[in-house]
Formats: C-alpha cells, sequence, structure tokens
C-alpha cells in the first residue's frame, strides 16, 4: 500500500493549480481596498451567473455521469452521490436565476431567494457526503437508483417552493449591512461539516487515492470561500467575488474528481486491460511457438515452417531430429531441474556450431531438430552431422556433476522418403529411435523403421494387457555361497508368456515398461509375488531362504515406497532379512534423493545390493556414503575373466576392495567350471549362472532344489 507522501508526490499539478488560486486570493486579501467594487454592479451580475452557471453544469454532469456509469454497477453510495449533486446543481440554477439583478423570475429576484439557494446547496455538499462515506455500501435494484434520483428532483422542487411561498417562510440571510448573523451561522455550520469531511477523506484516502485527494482539495476551497463569503462588506467586495472563484475551483475539483472515478479510471482499467491481453497474447503466441526452457521455437514452428517451404520449391530437403543419450537417466537420478539445465547448454552448443541460415527446434522431451532447405549431395548432410555429434566431445557439467552424453540423429528427406510435412518429422523421429540402437547413432529413416516403431507400440499395448491379465510369472536363478556351499538365496526375474508368441524376452519388454510406466505395477508385483513363493518355500524346506529382487528407479522415486515394502513383508510374513532389493549402478547419481530412501528400507531390515556392479559411469565414492551390502559383478566381466587380463584384473579389483569395506559378492553370469574354480580362490561369496542353474519357475524352484544342490556339492569337492 502507497504512503501518504507517494500519494501526495504523485498529484504535483493538482498542488500547482491550488496554488494558483490561493495567489488569487492572496492578492485579493491584500489589495481588497483598491479592488473593492472593480468589476461595477452592471458587470458583476454577470460574472456571478458565469461562475454560478458553471458550478451548477459541474453538479449536474456529475449526477449525469454517476447516472449514465451505475447502470450495470448499481452501488448505493456511487447512486446517492449522483442524487445529491442533482440536487445541488437544481438549486445552484435556482440561485444564479433568482441572484439580485438578474431578469424577474416568478417574482422580483433579491437576495433573499439566491441566499436560501445557495445556503441549502452549501449545507448540502459536506453533510450529504458525509451521510454518504458513513453508510454501509451495497447493491441496490433499478428501481431504487431511480427513485433516488427521482427523490432528489422532488427536494429541490420543496426547496423553490419553501423559498417562493408567497408570505416568505424563512427569515433573511443577507441585509444592507452585508450577511446575518443567521447565515454567519450557517456558513459556519457548513464550515464545520466540512472539516469533518476532509478528516473523513483523509481517513480513507488510500481506498481511491486521487478520488479523496481532489475531494479533500475540493472541499478545502469551500472552506476559504465560507470565509469570504462571512467576510465581505457588500455583494460588490472583491471578498465576494474571491470566495466565487474559490467555489468556482472548488466544484471544479469535484467535477475532476467524478470524471476521473467514472470516466478516466475505467478508461484507464480498459487500456491496461488491453495492454495486459496484447502482453498475455505474446505470452501466449511464445508459449505456442517457443519451448519455454530452451527458447528455441517449438514443433508447431517447425511444422509450420515445414508446410510452407515444401510448397515453394521441390528441391531435396532434409529433416535432422536427434535425441540426447542418457536425458532419462539424468532425469530420474537428479530430476528435472539438472536434466532441463542438460538440454539448455546442449542447445546452446548446438547453435554454435551450426552454419549461418539453420535454424535449431526444440521438440518434445528431449529432442531437437535441424531443418535443411535445400542440398545438393548426401555429403552436405554428412557434414552437419559430424558438426552435431562434435558438440557432445566435451563432458557436460552440470553443477557438481559431469555427465558424458550423445546426440542420436535420424534423418529423413524430401521427396525421397516423403512429400508430407507431417511425415517428414514422424519419419525423423523414428530414424532418431532407431539410432540409440546403433554404433555409430545415426540412422536414415526406412519405411521398416515405422513398421518397428509400430509393433513396439503393440507391445506395450499387450504388456498393459498382460499385466492386467495376470500374463507374468516370477523365475528364481539360486545363488550358490561357496563358503558354506549351499543354496540359501535366489534372484528373482520376471517372465512374460504372450497368450499368441510365447515368451517375450525381457529385452524386449523390459525397457518397454520402463518408458510407458508400467515398470512401476509390475515392480509392484514382482516384489509381492517374490516373498509369497520364498515364504511358501521355507514352509516346504523347512530351511531359509533370501530372495533377491530387482528395483527401478521409478519405484524409488515413488512416494512411500519403503511402506509398501513394509506392507509388502508383513502381508507375505517373510522376515525383512531374506529380502534383498537389488539396485543398477546408475541409480546411485542422485544422492540427496536415494540415499535416505535406501535408509528407510535398511531400517526395515532388508539388505540393498547393487547389481551390474562395474558398469556405471558414476563414481565409486557412493560405495562408503551408500547404506548398501553387496555387489554383483556384472556378467561382462565374468565371460572372459580367464581369457581377458584387463577383466581379470577388474575381477580381482572389485573382489579386494568389497572386502576392505565389508561388502558380500555375488559373481552373475557363472558358465564354466573354470570360473567358479578361479572365483572360489579369490574369495568371491556367491555365484549364479547357467553353470548352477538356469532361471527356473517356482514349481521348479521347489522340486529340482535338492537336486541343483548336490550338483553344486559335486563341483565344489572337484
Amino acid at each position: 500500500m502507497k504512503t501518504y507522501k507517494q500519494i501526495l508526490l504523485e498529484q504535483k499539478p493538482l498542488f500547482l493549480y491550488i496554488l494558483l488560486i490561493y495567489a488569487i486570493a492572496g492578492t485579493a486579501v491584500v489589495f481588497r481596498k483598491p479592488l473593492h467594487g472593480i468589476f461595477g454592479e452592471e458587470n458583476y451580475v454577470t460574472i456571478h451567473l458565469v461562475i454560478e452557471i458553471f458550478v451548477a453544469f459541474c453538479s449536474l454532469a456529475i449526477a449525469n455521469q454517476i447516472w449514465l456509469s451505475s447502470k450495470f454497477k448499481q452501488n448505493s453510495k456511487i447512486i446517492y452521490t449522483g442524487a445529491l449533486f442533482l440536487a445541488m446543481g437544481i438549486l445552484g440554477i435556482t440561485h444564479a436565476i433568482s441572484y439580485k439583478g438578474m431578469p424577474f423570475f416568478i417574482n422580483e429576484s433579491d437576495s433573499y431567494a439566491a441566499g436560501w439557494f445557495y445556503m441549502t446547496s452549501r449545507l448540502l455538499f459536506p453533510a450529504g457526503l458525509l451521510a454518504i462515506l458513513v453508510i454501509k455500501e451495497k447493491q441496490i435494484s433499478t428501481a431504487k437508483r431511480v427513485m433516488a434520483y427521482a427523490g432528489s428532483f422532488l427536494f429541490s422542487v420543496f426547496i423553490a417552493i419553501i423559498v417562493y411561498w408567497p408570505s416568505r417562510l424563512l427569515p433573511e440571510l443577507i441585509e444592507e449591512g452585508g450577511v446575518t448573523v443567521l447565515k454567519s451561522n450557517l456558513q459556519t455550520l457548513a464550515f464545520i461539516l466540512t472539516v469533518l469531511l476532509i478528516v473523513l477523506l483523509i481517513k480513507q484516502i488510500r481506498i481511491w487515492p486521487r478520488f479523496f485527494i481532489f475531494m479533500i482539495a475540493a472541499s478545502l476551497n469551500l472552506l476559504c470561500s465560507d470565509v469570504m463569503f462571512v467576510s465581505y462588506a457588500d455583494v460588490y467586495d472583491i471578498y465576494n467575488f474571491t470566495g466565487h472563484i474559490f467555489q468556482f475551483s472548488a466544484y471544479w475539483l469535484v467535477y475532476k474528481s467524478f470524471y476521473f472515478f467514472t470516466v478516466e479510471q475505467p478508461f484507464i482499467a480498459l487500456m491496461n486491460s488491453n495492454k495486459s491481453l496484447e502482453q498475455k497474447e505474446r505470452k501466449i503466441k511464445q508459449l505456442a511457438y517457443y519451448d519455454e526452457g530452451t527458447t528455441l521455437p517449438n514443433e508447431r514452428f517447425l511444422r509450420e515452417t515445414l508446410n510452407e517451404q515444401l510448397l515453394q520449391t521441390d528441391s531435396r530437403k532434409a529433416l535432422i531430429v536427434f535425441g540426447v543419450d542418457r536425458y532419462e537417466g539424468v532425469k530420474n537420478a537428479l530430476g528435472t531441474v539438472y536434466a532441463d539445465r542438460m538440454l539448455e547448454m546442449i542447445a546452446q552448443r548446438v547453435k554454435e556450431q551450426l552454419p549461418p541460415g539453420y535454424l535449431l527446434y526444440k521438440l518434445p522431451e528431449d529432442r531437437f531438430a535441424v531443418f535443411i532447405a535445400q542440398y545438393e549431395t548426401e555429403q552436405t548432410v554428412q557434414q552437419l552431422i559430424q558438426k552435431l555429434q562434435q558438440t557432445m566431445d566435451e563432458t557436460l557439467v552440470i553443477e557438481h556433476f559431469t555427465v558424458s552424453s550423445a546426440l542420436n540423429i535420424g534423418v529423413s528427406r524430401y521427396p525421397a522418403d516423403t512429400k508430407s510435412a507431417e511425415d517428414l518429422v514422424q519419419f525423423a523421429q523414428f530414424a532418431a529411435y532407431e539410432a540409440a540402437k546403433k554404433d555409430d547413432r545415426i540412422a536414415f529413416y526406412t519405411a521398416s523403421m515405422q513398421e518397428a516403431r509400430a509393433a513396439r507400440l503393440m507391445l506395450e499395448h499387450d504388456l498393459k494387457r498382460a499385466v492386467e491379465q495376470c500374463e507374468l510369472f516370477v523365475e528364481y536363478q539360486p545363488q550358490l555361497d561357496l563358503h558354506s556351499g549351499t543354496i540359501h538365496s535366489a534372484e528373482a526375474l520376471v517372465r512374460w508368456r504372450h497368450p499368441e508368441k510365447g515368451l517375450i524376452a525381457p529385452l524386449d519388454f523390459i525397457p518397454v515398461a520402463e518408458e510407458s510406466g508400467l515398470i512401476i505395477p509390475i515392480g509392484k508385483w514382482v516384489l509381492e509375488t517374490a516373498c509369497a513363493e520364498t515364504v511358501m518355500w521355507q514352509n516346504k524346506h523347512k530351511k531359509t531362504m533370501t530372495v533377491a529382487v530387482n528395483l527401478s528407479i521409478g519405484q524409488l522415486y515413488e512416494k512411500d515406497f519403503p511402506l509398501f515394502v513394509k506392507q509388502t513383508l508383513d502381508r507375505t510374513g517373510l522376515e525383512p532379512s531374506h529380502l534383498q532389493l537389488e539396485i543398477t549402478e546408475s541409480m546411485t547419481v542422485n544422492t540427496n534423493l536415494i540415499i535416505p530412501v535406501l535408509q528407510e528400507l535398511k531400517n526395515l531390515g532388508v539388505t540393498i545390493a547393487v547389481d551390474d556392479f562395474g558398469t556405471g559411469y558414476s563414481s565409486l565414492s557412493y560405495l562408503k556414503d551408500f547404506p548398501i551390502d553387496c555387489l554383483k559383478i556384472d556378467r561382462s566381466f565374468i565371460r572372459s575373466i580367464l581369457e581377458n587380463p584387463d577383466d581379470e584384473a577388474l575381477v580381482r579389483m572389485i573382489l579386494s576392495m568389497a572386502k576392505h569395506l565389508n561388502l558380500k559378492v555375488v559373481a552373475e553370469g557363472i558358465e564354466t567350471a573354470e570360473q567358479l574354480d578361479y572365483l572360489l580362490k579369490n574369495g568371491c561369496d556367491k555365484i549364479q549362472g547357467y553353470f548352477i542353474s538356469r532361471p527356473i519357475p517356482y514349481e521348479a524352484f521347489e522340486a529340482e532344489y535338492p537336486a541343483i544342490q548336490q550338483f553344486a556339492d559335486e563341483q565344489l569337492k572337484n
């Protein structure tokens, strides 16, 4: 809210005007005697008439403005104010035409009628406004609006009847010697009421600062007119003229205040509204055609550009669409703020590499596009692709994280692939998706890509149905403890048997589940099923069994996931120590989010393992920060452990490091007796792989457990 000082400083022109009026008053006071009767009797009547007609005009203009403006907003205070000024305007006219020296009106003009019309109007101003300010504001009906104005008119007629009654009912206000005591008292009363009005206006000035300042200035001028009107010797005294100047000024200020309130302010509000609307339209256009984060032109802009360009010439054109590798990983691990910052940095790099005349577009998610309006040879496209790939040669530094990434680049061509702008965008996106599977991360559109995309969408549809209709099942791969020689743990692995296509490989449907979000319900189902079947196995064999269940990053980000795990353990009756939850190394990037969740899980009594250890990009410092119990060496290192010295050295390092950190180690993908022997000699804790047992359904695991254990015993004895 503005201070009084700020409010006053905004009204400098008003104060200059008031200063001029008071300069005139000062001149009249100083030079009263020389200026007495300066206008002459015949001229004074004309001057008085002009001033009074102006005062009456101001009052009637205010009443008219309020009448027109209150048609749609019938506020009681506003309408009563309009009715008040209607009465004052009518009384102002009757005062002017009944003034001494004016032509005959009803009866001969004299100071009696003029004095009472003036005095009634003068008292109405402060008394009426005081009453209006203190009454409760409310909305009134159209009928009451008409009644208010009609009542004001009838009141004016009533005053005229009283004044012009044949036998004078009211005492004289002006005598030959000047004003009477009654006139002085009434003028004093008007003065006091005006002072009270000023006080009330000052208290409410912050409601409508400009309006109330004008009203206060007008009231002060009326006070000055009161002083002049009780001080003049006769009607030709300069004090009388100065009093009318103050009155003239007061009503002009009142008119200005109501003009501002009823005309200027709504107009300014309308202009501001139009300006705001224009700004919003510009913002809507900005949002419609530009990406908010990178400020690049968006897909809508690109499509309209393509529609225009394809119609202009038949020259060869190409659209390059590229996605950002590891964007989803950064988004899931660090959050959208870091992921968006990553896209902004890549956009800046690409813009710096683009030749003049090329425009970079931002498509949904992590996709960008570059349109080549004309090219002669494929070499032009290849050169631009190479420039794009070079932008990712240096790692990205996002806050205190260093991220390596690459661009998956897809290309569609006009008119070779399509003559449609819509298809040109779609085909380039298909190609970019396929590029992520290639070593060079570049793919030119072919018709088969659309078929592959359609097949993937169909797979997603079928997977959703599979979740709803329980087509999924869990298989268990036993883990052999190399210290005790017993199998007392197994990894739970989800499988999908399609009713028409048979078994679908996890490598085919797990990525689809992660992209579509179906991994969340699937993960919950696998966890609950694995816990329940492990309890059944324990009851059957009267032995302890620990089950390892893989988690997705989406599950860790889900609200109250530790609570879900606890409820699952309670429902199934599995001891927390018999459940191991496996995370991947890439999940360890966002320490601020993951550590609290893992700590909550640890507090339940479950153990935490890092799956596919050694394949991730994160720092090994998380091993000391994260509450983990076990490392699982990825099968890619075990496969060539006996032939590749680098893999052998890496496995030795992991085993040594785990020992110093008091972490258990599970080696995955054991397929030969030689691999088993190597890991046994180097202090590995557990192994799993086809050499011991393939993943098998629960029923087979329950039935074949003795045979699997016997085979393991034989291998350890050899």
